[in-house]
């Protein structure tokens, strides 16, 4: 099937980054914009609770059946913005580890953000998202 999205990559930029550095899509494109994505259970309860990995991959399905209902998958995301409750890293990598691993070698723009505080009563990680598909 067809994407409507191109990642870029530059080597006047550093290749440490496990991310393209921007993803165009062209005109005549759907784009779809995402709420951000949370580790919700079916009857509204916050899942894997104290667990940034465990969250970060019910986000994740959570995520991918949003975007079913879209009509677009994984591979069709343009951009992730990946928010963590936390202000130590290691928290902030156990979470980028799911998105990236879950994502492949389609590896989209993304931000990886420590936050002070998320909407629902322990939750720890939710990821904003951007797909876009051919028409």
């Amino acid at each position: 099937m067809a994407r409507a999205i191109t990642l870029i990559r530059s080597t006047a930029l550093s290749d440490v980054a496990e991310y393209a550095y921007a993803a165009t899509a062209p005109a005549g494109s759907r784009l779809i914009f995402l709420a951000g994505a949370c580790p919700l259970n079916d009857d509204g309860s916050t899942a894997a609770i104290g667990d940034y990995a465990g969250q970060a991959a019910k986000a994740i399905e959570n995520m991918q059946a949003a975007l079913t209902a879209s009509g677009a998958s994984l591979q069709d995301v343009i951009s992730t913005r990946v928010l963590v409750a936390s202000a130590r890293r290691e928290d902030l990598v156990a979470a980028w580890q799911v998105v990236r691993d879950s994502f492949a070698d389609h590896d989209v723009p993304s931000t990886l953000m420590g936050v002070t505080v998320l909407g629902y009563k322990d939750q720890l990680v939710e990821i904003e998202a951007v797909a876009a598909v051919l028409d």
